[in-house]
């Protein structure tokens, strides 16, 4: 399954300004689907195996070099550890220009809270945030945003 502005995506000569990818939608599928309930054959069964394959990463293909691609790519990074280090290498996997992390590792009250704390990740720098409402932190990275397009900058 893929968003819905993904499926919707217009032919490939179309441009967008931005891309922002708040969360993979899935990172895995099952490789098999069963038409039927997969039932318990005894009580002391073990569960069947279950192989997965990967789904399609939005991330990684919207941040490929490409006459289409967004001017700015910015996806997200829930990081339980190491967050800026583990972000950094996102950033540079993806190939997209910006990650916004965030810490959702035990003791965190991220998941299902209201505030936030993130840190931008950028090619150049690394941005810490002070802790925010949620709502906040969505402003700030628009009025982010909307600073970047109002500055000169190369083609990617």
């Amino acid at each position: 399954m893929r968003c819905v502005i993904w499926l919707s995506r217009p032919a490939q000569n179309t441009s967008f300004d931005a891309a922002i990818c708040t969360a993979a939608v899935a990172d895995w599928r099952p490789a098999h689907v069963q038409d039927q309930k997969i039932k318990k054959t005894s009580k002391d069964a073990l569960p069947p195996p279950l192989a997965l394959l990967p789904n399609p990463d939005i991330l990684a293909e919207l941040s490929e070099p490409s006459p289409s691609r967004p001017r700015l790519v910015i996806g997200f990074a829930a990081e339980t550890e190491t967050v800026e280090a583990h972000a950094r290498a996102k950033l540079a996997r993806k190939g997209c220009d910006w990650i916004v992390a965030n810490n959702v590792g035990a003791g965190s009250d991220v998941m299902g809270g209201s505030e936030n704390q993130v840190i931008l990740i950028t090619p150049d720098k690394a941005e810490h945030w002070p802790r925010l409402s949620k709502e906040d932190v969505a402003c700030r990275l628009a009025r982010t945003l909307a600073d970047w397009f109002l500055k000169p900058h190369k083609s990617l």
